[in-house]
């Protein structure tokens, strides 16, 4: 049994036109053919939709501009189409609606009231000119020009896309914002959510954006502004548009000329005017015109999560060599982290940490085997020659100039805060504030690790490490970073749980008996 065609346009030359056949529809600009399209991307025959054993489907007749489906340029073959896909003939699109109840798509009331079909060349034209060629009013072009500079002035991805979403929900107007983003480059990646923002007087709710609306975009590569709500069909209303009391929606796709990175979610409520055309296209300008930077913020985030994991290897490849040492570096690192997050330090800083704690001991590698692995307690003359694994590690780094910022920390983990450490001598705020903050993260984890190069080989249980650091404020230790230390016992623990198996993580706090001594193998 046949079912009956509808193709709506959507793009704003035909909005509102509607082709409906039992058989074929053919379109180009000329006059003979049943949809004729008066634009100079369509050619005179451009591309015929027709009904077969298998249902309906589309194909190009060679036309200099493509017939796309879904965003997709097909070819001469047959390509199914199906409810709710769009199909664009060279830069104009329609939607595809066959009179079925049981087809799958939206609700009836999820209307596409208007779409944006664009490339990303045109995306950024749209910065300065609106869909009707003039030029963007003021307020519209500082916007524009503000998203773009947001990405020089971020420290991370994630307050970019902030920063982005929220300047979107107050030139548009918005109930509330979503970014989401796809977590690969697969043809069909999960959708994942990035960054929300509200606009004033939201509503409660437990949904912030529609999902399927979402998906929709990005498999069609299309923006589009939708009417969810109709007076005659309020049963048919989606979970997530009912409670989040979503009346208006545009779904605006992130993209680049590489691929499509996701979706910018905007809605009003019920009680706002909804949105326009006009408001669809400065909303994919915007997107247009961020996509770059989230993508280059994106590249960023890759190439850093690439370089931790070769910093890691390194780290590993000293540990090999080290009885003591097995993953002493990867606790080093999170005992640090977890300091530097309770000092509040800045994320830049806590990036060098994330780099510089894995390789504090890099040095090590310059460090003779019989004096690494030596049993038992070394000789006054071992003992010079193994600190110097400060000055052998900043030796290394200092042939590569990016690891500049983390040198401090390889160089002056040892110091002291009363000047009595090592390899400068350097006293209290002369030490370097990452260095100190190591420093503390590397003697808590030497005191409560096993260490076979001394008599008393078992570790300490965390509570007697802990009162020795506070026993060591402004002796060895920072006095503020040491505090911070202590106040962070928590968060010390569930690492230790977690990095340090079969510690004894007990929280009695017995009074030390003897001064801790700080070899430095470990």
């Amino acid at each position: 049994m046949k079912r009956p065609l509808r193709l709506r346009g959507i793009s704003s030359e035909i909005k509102g036109q509607v082709w409906e056949s039992d058989t074929l529809l053919r379109a180009g600009r000329l006059g003979s053919l049943e949809i004729v399209l008066d634009d100079i991307s369509v050619s005179r025959r451009h591309a015929e939709v027709r009904h077969g054993d298998d249902g309906w489907s589309v194909r190009d007749l060679e036309s200099t501009n493509g017939t796309y489906v879904n965003g997709v340029r097909i070819g001469a073959d047959d390509q199914a189409i199906k409810a709710r896909d769009i199909v664009q003939f060279g830069k104009v699109a329609v939607i595809v609606e066959l009179n079925d109840a049981t087809v799958e798509g939206p609700p009836s009331n999820q209307r596409v009231v208007a779409a944006a079909v664009s490339s990303f060349d045109e995306g950024l034209r749209r910065i300065a000119f609106d869909r009707n060629h003039l030029p963007r009013a003021g307020e519209q072009m500082f916007a524009l020009l503000r998203a773009g500079h947001h990405f020089v002035n971020m420290t991370s991805e994630d307050q970019l896309l902030d920063a982005i979403l929220n300047d979107a929900v107050s030139v548009l107007e918005s109930q509330r914002g979503a970014i989401v983003l796809a977590e690969s480059d697969e043809p069909e990646p999960k959708l994942r959510l990035r960054a929300l923002a509200v606009g004033q007087g939201e509503p409660p709710g437990r949904f912030h954006y529609s999902k399927k609306l979402t998906r929709r975009c990005f498999a069609s590569g299309v923006s589009m502004l939708y009417s969810t709500f109709n007076n005659d069909d309020e049963s048919k209303i989606t979970q997530s548009i009912a409670d989040g009391a979503m009346a208006s929606v545009m779904c605006v796709l992130l993209r680049t000329p590489r691929k499509r990175l996701g979706v910018l979610h905007l809605d009003r409520t019920l009680w706002q005017n909804p949105f326009t055309e006009d408001d669809l296209h400065l909303a994919d300008a915007l997107a247009a015109h961020v996509s770059a930077a989230i993508e280059s913020a994106q590249l960023l985030r890759r190439q850093k999560e690439q370089f931790l994991k070769t910093v890691t290897v390194l780290a590993q490849a000293v540990e090999l060599r080290d009885d003591y040492t097995g993953n002493h570096t990867q606790r080093v690192t999170r005992y640090a982290t977890t300091l530097g997050e309770k000092l509040e330090l800045p994320d830049d800083q806590l990036e060098l940490i994330k780099i510089g704690g894995p390789l504090h001991d890099i040095g090590k590698i310059g460090i003779d085997d019989a004096i690494l692995r030596k049993p038992g307690r070394l000789t006054p003359e071992e003992y010079d020659l193994m600190k110097k694994h400060t000055t052998k590690g900043a030796e290394i780094l200092s042939s590569i100039p990016e690891m500049g910022p983390i040198i401090p920390i390889v160089r002056n983990h040892h110091e002291r805060w009363d000047g009595g450490g090592y390899p400068d001598g350097l006293k209290g705020e002369a030490i370097p504030l990452l260095a100190r903050i190591v420093a503390v993260a590397d003697a808590f984890d030497a005191m409560t690790s096993n260490r076979p190069y001394h008599e008393n080989k078992k570790g300490k249980p965390p509570s007697w490490a802990f009162a020795e650091v506070e026993r060591q404020l402004g002796k060895q230790f920072d006095p503020v970073a040491g505090a911070a230390f202590v106040s962070s016992r928590e968060g010390v623990i569930c690492a230790m749980a977690e990095l340090l198996p079969g510690s004894e993580l007990e929280d009695a706090v017995p009074v030390p008996v003897t001064e801790f001594t700080h070899d430095p193998r470990g």
